[in-house]
């Protein structure tokens, strides 16, 4: 279950904004604004006065059908703590973009929210108020406006102007406001905001880092330490963290061979995981081979952690696998297509009833049985035996700081403060699989996070509390040989900027 936890709440339907007076008009511009004139209302009867169709009506505003979805999406993640990842395909799938104007709402939705820190910082500084003070839906328009003239080739005058427009359409009093702050920030380019507003690295690394590449200064700080306080390959680790992620396939094994999944999706079979697929593009949900149960999406990293753990060498039985943390079900059905091959069943256990409908879904047809229950409740749930399982995979529920590429307002939602009751109920998860797992037998700790209070702090108070005895075992010889920059074990950290994976971390036991 790595990652952010599933937030409840209502349905995306039932939190959209109203809708402005006039449907949007679709662009005919490219997903970045290169073509000229993306944007410019120009051709499409000015900005207002008269309507030079005739009749001398008033013109009403109008916004280009991309932004208006990009706005909504962007909307409801500030206003309704939504997820991008679940909120944009469903406005795109409403509206029906697809091709150039998708990309362009896609850009606009996942840029803005990965550059927040920044552009608010700079907002701040060009309304010459903080930008909390300003009215949310102005300043939801203004963050897509300040976005495209800092990091895309759309026009100033375009990106200026179709955001006024914006403006006009959720708060009509401020559109002068709006286009004097847009002026001000299109007087610079983003290095040269930065190198206004950043502290000088000399005098403060971590919050210059910070504002430069958009992160909160305590996980800049996190990420520094994790990598052993090499600023240099912190800063790589920021850029990739900003830059749009692949999305991975996972072949399931014995089901789909990658070489053929990857002619047949337009993709290319993986750098590292034997099972992995890099999509070339399209929506994934639209895959034949995943309607099928052939492949899912799955982080390439994800993939190598649990491989891990199926590939580690064990003497004895290995007929009983455990998933002590399985929603929403990736792990398990690669586990679950591994233990086929194998002639092993996996039980996957999941507390969240949703995700293990989730889990039920992800494993049908595989040798997998879906226990909802309390992964902590092993030797008092009589399916949960100690002392039973022979391999035993604890992916625990943690920040997600590893995967902020994927989640892009992951990184302003956590704070300091959410550690201390997940490192607990990590250790609590990790203990009860050391006591799941029979004498001999292996536990693989994941979280896709690379904070050490999440790692080795976690993994090495459970070992001492566990109250049965365990051994660590290397984790490097698990991965593909000859993949770099692996540490000096016995646990493996990945990161985004070194293998194109999440920065997942895994740590293997074995219980003595």
């Amino acid at each position: 279950m790595t990652g952010p936890t599933e937030r409840p709440g209502r349905r995306y339907d039932e939190q959209r904004d109203p809708r402005p007076d006039r449907r949007p008009e679709r662009s005919s511009g490219g997903p970045r604004g290169d073509r000229p004139g993306y944007g410019d209302r120009s051709a499409r009867g000015g900005r207002g006065g008269e309507d030079r169709r005739g009749g001398g009506r008033p013109a009403r505003p109008t916004v280009d059908l991309p932004r208006h979805v990009a706005y909504q999406a962007v909307a409801a993640v500030h206003r309704d703590d939504a997820y991008a990842n679940l909120v944009l395909p469903a406005l795109l799938r409403e509206e029906g973009l697809t091709g150039r104007d998708a990309a362009f709402a896609t850009e606009l939705t996942y840029g803005s929210l990965r550059h927040t820190g920044t552009i608010d910082a700079i907002l701040t500084d060009a309304a010459g108020r903080d930008v909390a003070r300003i009215d949310p839906p102005v300043r939801d328009a203004l963050r897509l406006g300040a976005y495209q003239l800092l990091h895309t080739r759309v026009p100033a005058h375009a990106a200026v102007s179709s955001t006024v427009d914006l403006v006009r359409t959720v708060g009509i009093s401020a559109t002068g406001f709006a286009n004097a702050v847009l002026r001000e920030v299109a007087g610079r380019d983003a290095d040269a905001w930065v190198a206004k507003l950043a502290p000088a690295f000399e005098a403060d690394p971590i919050g210059h880092l910070a504002l430069a590449y958009s992160h909160p200064q305590w996980i800049v700080r996190a990420f520094a330490e994790a990598l052993g306080g090499d600023l240099g390959e912190t800063t790589r680790l920021l850029i990739e963290d900003n830059e749009r992620p692949p999305v991975h396939l996972c072949a399931r094994p014995g089901l789909a061979d990658p070489v053929e999944l990857a002619d047949e999706v337009g993709g290319a079979p993986g750098a590292f995981s034997p099972y992995a697929v890099y999509l070339g593009g399209g929506a994934p949900g639209e895959l034949r081979a995943l309607a099928e149960g052939r492949a899912h999406v799955q982080d390439e990293g994800s993939q190598l952690v649990a491989n891990a753990l199926a590939v580690a060498p064990l003497d004895g039985p290995d007929g009983h696998w455990l998933d002590l943390c399985a929603g929403p079900g990736g792990k398990s059905g690669l586990l679950g297509a591994l233990a086929a091959q194998r002639g092993a069943r996996l039980t996957a256990v999941e507390v969240s009833e949703h995700r293990a409908r989730l889990v039920t879904q992800a494993t049908r047809g595989l040798p997998v049985d879906v226990l909802h229950t309390d992964g902590r409740t092993v030797g008092a749930d009589p399916e949960l035996p100690e002392g039973h399982f022979d391999r035993v995979l604890v992916d625990a529920p943690c920040t997600g700081l590893g995967a902020l590429r994927r989640r892009p307002e992951a990184r302003w939602r956590k704070q300091p403060s959410d550690l201390p009751p997940l490192t607990r109920l990590q250790r609590e998860l990790l203990v009860a699989a050391l006591r799941a797992a029979r004498p001999g037998g292996l536990v693989a700790y994941v979280t896709c996070s690379p904070h050490t209070v999440e790692t080795h702090v976690t993994v090495t108070e459970a070992a001492r509390r566990a109250g049965v005895p365990a051994d660590f075992v290397d984790a490097r010889p698990l991965l593909p040989a000859g993949m770099p920059g692996l540490g000096d074990g016995p646990s493996v950290q990945l990161w985004p900027h070194r293998h194109g994976t999440d920065a997942m971390f895994l740590a293997v036991l074995r219980r003595g």
